[in-house]
C-alpha cells in the first residue's frame, strides 16, 4: 500500500507547497468537524479551535511522528446532547472531560503492560454491533432534521434540499476522483447550500452582522459553569470512550500501513491514545466536543502521498484561526438545517456500514451462538435505548453506554472466545506476549 513518499514524515514542504497542502487536510475535516457541534447545539468555531489545538497536541505527544489530524468525534453525539439536556453545557464538558481521562489511563495501563489485553477486553464482536448502534441510534435525529421547517413541521421543500444534498453526496463518494473523492460531506454541503440559496431558504444577516474578528464564546470551567461530578456522566461518556479507542487502534494501524511505518511499536500505542486522550481534554476545557483521530485525513495522506507533520500542524493552525473570524463562523451557523440532515443521512449510515464492515473483515461465524448473543444483546439494547437503574445515588447507565458494557461482560464471562489475533493489532513484543 505505501509507496515512495513526495514528502516524508519529517520532511518540511515549501512555502509555496505548505499553505495548499495545509487547506487540503483543512477541506477533509471540515465538514464532519462542524457537523458534530451542528447536530449537540455546540460552538462551531470553538470544535474548529479544539481540533486545530488537539492536532498540535497530538503531534507534541508523538514526537511529531504520527501525521494525524484529529476533530469532532461522532461517537459521542447522543452522550452530548443527553448529558446537556440533564445539565447543560457544563455537564457535556465534565463528561468530556472524563472521557479523555479515560484515554489517559488506558495510556498509561497500555505503556507498562503492553496493548493486547485492550483488544481482549474489546474485541470486534463487540466493538462492531456498538458502532452500529452509534450509527443508527442517531438516524431519527437525521431524518428529522432532513423532513422539518424551523416550527418541526414537515415541509417537501426543506425535504427536498436534503434529498439534493444527500444525492450530491453520494455522487461525490462514488464518482469524485482525487482529493474531490476525499471531501463528499465538503462538496454535498456545498452543493446543498447552494440550492437553498436558489430556493430561499437562507438568511444571510448574520453574516452582513458578523465583524470579521471575533471572540468566540468559550465554555471554561469554574467560569462559565460550576463543575460538578455526577455518576449519570460518569457512566454516559465513559464507557464509549473505552470502546472508541478500538477506532484509534484502527485508526493507527491503517495509518501505519498508508506511511509505511509501525506505529503502535513507535512512537507506541500508549503515546497515540495518550495524543488522543489530551486532544478531547483540552476541548473539553474551553468548550468542544470529544476528538477522534479522522479517517477522512488518513485518505488524504494515501493519495497525495505527503505525510509531512508540518503539513498537518499547518492545517491545525489554519483552523484555529478560522475559529476566530466572525464571518466564517456565522456562514457556518447559515447552513439550513435540512442541509445538514441530508448529509448526515448518509454519514450516520456509513458508520452504521462500518460497524457491519469490522464484523465482516474480522470473519465473525454467527453460526456461533456466543457471537450470536453478544450481538443481539448490544444492537437491541443500544438502539432500544434501554435504562439500567441503579439503587445507588441513583446512577442511570441507559442506551449505547449500557450496551457497550453488557457487550464486554459477555465477551468476559461466556466460554469459547477467540484469541488475540496478531494480524489486528500488528507484530507484538516479547514482553507483550508474556503479558498476554
Amino acid at each position: 500500500m505505501n509507496k515512495k513518499p513526495i514528502l516524508d514524515v519529517s520532511d518540511k514542504p515549501k512555502l509555496s507547497q505548505w499553505l495548499t497542502l495545509s487547506v487540503q487536510h483543512l477541506f477533509a475535516m471540515f465538514g464532519a468537524t462542524i457537523l458534530v457541534p451542528y447536530l449537540t447545539d455546540l460552538s462551531p468555531a470553538i470544535a474548529l479551535i479544539s481540533s486545530g489545538l488537539g492536532t498540535l497536541a497530538f503531534l507534541l505527544i508523538t514526537k511529531f511522528k504520527v501525521p494525524a489530524y484529529l476533530g469532532s468525534s461522532f461517537a459521542f453525539i447522543t452522550p452530548v446532547i443527553t448529558a446537556k439536556a440533564g445539565g447543560g453545557p457544563g455537564a457535556a464538558m465534565v463528561g468530556t472531560f472524563l472521557a479523555g481521562l479515560v484515554y489517559a489511563i488506558i495510556a498509561l495501563i497500555i505503556s507498562q503492560a503492553g496493548h493486547r489485553w485492550i483488544m481482549k477486553l474489546l474485541p470486534p464482536v463487540v466493538v462492531g454491533p456498538v458502532i452500529i448502534v452509534i450509527g443508527l441510534s442517531v438516524a431519527p435525529t437525521a431524518v428529522g432534521m432532513a423532513m422539518n421547517n424551523p416550527a418541526g413541521k414537515y415541509s417537501m421543500l426543506h425535504f427536498s434540499v436534503a434529498l439534493v444534498t444527500l444525492a450530491a453526496t453520494i455522487i461525490f463518494s462514488i464518482f469524485a476522483k482525487k482529493i474531490l473523492s476525499i471531501i463528499p460531506i465538503l462538496s454535498g454541503i456545498v452543493v446543498g447550500y447552494i440550492y437553498a440559496l436558489m430556493v430561499g431558504i437562507v438568511d444571510f444577516g448574520p453574516v452582513m452582522k458578523a465583524d470579521w474578528l471575533e471572540m468566540p464564546e468559550f465554555i471554561i470551567p469554574f467560569v462559565s459553569y460550576k463543575v460538578k461530578f455526577t455518576w449519570d456522566i460518569f457512566w454516559l461518556m465513559v464507557p464509549v470512550a473505552v470502546v472508541t479507542i478500538s477506532e484509534h487502534i484502527g485508526h493507527q494501524l491503517i495509518l501505519s500501513k498508508v506511511v509505511g511505518r509501525d506505529y503502535i511499536k513507535e512512537p507506541g500505542l500508549h503515546r497515540s491514545i495518550l495524543g488522543d486522550g489530551t486532544a478531547t481534554i483540552i476541548s473539553a476545557l474551553v468548550g468542544g466536543p470529544p476528538k477522534t483521530t479522522y479517517g477522512e485525513n488518513i485518505g488524504v495522506l494515501a493519495i497525495t502521498r505527503v505525510y509531512s507533520v508540518y503539513v498537518l500542524a499547518g492545517a491545525a493552525v489554519l483552523a484555529i484561526i478560522f475559529g476566530f473570524v466572525g464571518k466564517i463562523t456565522a456562514l457556518i451557523q447559515t447552513i439550513p438545517t435540512p442541509v445538514m440532515g441530508g448529509v448526515s443521512i448518509l454519514l450516520f449510515g456509513i458508520i452504521a456500514s462500518s460497524g457491519l464492515r469490522m464484523l465482516v473483515d474480522s470473519k465473525i461465524d454467527f453460526d456461533d451462538k456466543r457471537n450470536l448473543v453478544i450481538a443481539s444483546v448490544i444492537l437491541i439494547i443500544g438502539i432500544g435505548g434501554a435504562i439500567l437503574k441503579l439503587p445507588i445515588k441513583d446512577i442511570q447507565i441507559q442506551g449505547m453506554a449500557l450496551a457497550a458494557i453488557l457487550g464486554v461482560v459477555l465477551n468476559l464471562i461466556l466460554p469459547g472466545g477467540q484469541p488475540v489475533s496478531d494480524d489486528m493489532f500488528g507484530e507484538e513484543t516479547k514482553e507483550d506476549q508474556k503479558t498476554a
